[in-house]
């Protein structure tokens, strides 16, 4: 969970959710809470992360492709 937002006294109450919103899923909180609602089976598991193993590496090599 986020630390702590801080809220000006210049700020809004609007603003203060946005910047907390910001945190909140740049630390992949909701991700978590929503991956663990439903049980998982070990098979699907090991399937969901070799698919996200190999998005990630073919993002690195369109990447790697990119700068040169």
């Amino acid at each position: 969970m986020p630390e702590n937002v801080e809220v000006k006294v210049k700020d809004d109450l609007e603003k203060a959710l946005r910047k907390f919103r910001r945190k909140y899923e740049a630390a992949g909180i909701l991700r978590d809470v929503k991956q663990n609602m439903a049980w998982e089976k070990p098979s699907e598991r090991r399937r969901r992360k070799k698919r996200q193993s190999i998005r990630r590496l073919r993002k690195q090599v369109a990447r790697t492709d990119e700068e040169q």
